[in-house]
């Protein structure tokens, strides 16, 4: 387990996605995935309200509301829920009205009355930072959430929320939500380690297996027919992201682990990284996920993996 940057929250090293829920799995197949996450020793689970809205006939909320009915088979206490607020359709930006509905809403539907890590979903630039970090506090302070996180940020961006907290003795961001992977390093590395680092945020990075390319099944555009993801992994299928699921492959084939869990273990292994995000539409994606929390590459692993990743920004 490992605490979450200065909070008193105690998390499994893998972050479990949720924005499978009501999307690529329904709420059977999703508690199924829950159930098995937590058997196995997760208690570490993310959301948004804006999941999953892109898919046909949803408006936003199912992924929230499949966590909640998940939740209220008394499981409450076994589960730390982090959800986001500023992309739901009806609850767009960061004004104070706006994340006091939206996390109201969010409570109903997760069936709980608290959420242990909030985050801003991106910024509001529309709305003075001063207005939405007194807003994230004022639902601190009343209860309704733990913990404060930033998804998407700039380091700047990072750095004038510190500020205006600071200034006004609001309660400050505990965790960072980038994206961060073994084929889209440059971002993070290049601004975001520095202040995460600076400010004590635990970096909890999304699209960790770079929207599944990762899991080495994708080598072709044959192989992306048909798959939910294709326009998301489709990116990476260039000359750089093939060598790099190639060394992938070939240091998990060493370890006799499928390419998935040295792509989270490597992740784990990056300074103020905490818990890597990843979903399983199915049970029997989790255990190559779950792997990933006690896998530890060798120097020799790390250093093929780092050289054949070195930071390229993919458009």
């Amino acid at each position: 387990m490992s605490i979450l940057g200065t909070s008193n929250l105690d998390v499994f090293p893998l972050n479990l996605g949720g924005n499978t829920f009501g999307w690529t799995s329904d709420e059977a197949t999703s508690h199924q995935v829950l159930d098995a996450f937590v058997q196995a020793g997760g208690n570490f689970v993310d959301s948004a309200d804006v999941y999953s809205v892109w898919a046909p006939g949803n408006s936003g909320g199912e992924s929230e509301a499949i966590i909640g009915s998940w939740l209220a088979k008394g499981q409450r206490e076994r589960l730390i829920v982090a959800t986001k607020v500023s992309q739901h359709p009806e609850f767009p930006g960061l004004s104070a009205t706006n994340i006091a509905a939206a996390a109201a809403a969010s409570l109903q539907r997760l069936g709980t009355d608290y959420i242990d890590l909030y985050y801003a979903h991106q910024p509001d630039d529309n709305t003075p930072v001063a207005e939405s970090a007194a807003a994230f506090d004022a639902l601190v302070r009343a209860g309704k959430i733990r913990h404060i996180g930033l998804s998407n940020f700039s380091a700047e961006q990072i750095d004038e929320w510190f500020a205006v907290a600071n200034e006004h003795g609001f309660v400050t961001p505990v965790a960072l939500q980038p994206q961060y992977n073994l084929v889209a390093r440059a971002e993070f590395e290049n601004e975001l380690a520095a202040v995460s680092a600076r400010h004590q945020l635990a970096v909890l990075p999304y699209f960790s297996l770079a929207s599944g390319f990762l899991t080495g099944k994708y080598r072709s555009e044959a192989d992306f027919e048909g798959k939910a993801r294709a326009g998301m992994a489709g990116r990476y299928l260039n000359e750089h992201g093939l060598s790099v699921v190639d060394t992938l492959v070939s240091v998990a084939a060493e370890l006799k682990v499928e390419p998935a869990t040295v792509a989270l273990a490597w992740l784990r292994s990056r300074e103020s990284i905490v818990a890597p995000i990843a979903s399983a539409s199915s049970v029997d994606q989790l255990p190559a996920l779950m792997d990933s929390a006690t896998l530890e590459l060798s120097g020799e692993q790390l250093e093929i993996l780092d050289a054949a990743s070195e930071p390229v920004q993919v458009s």
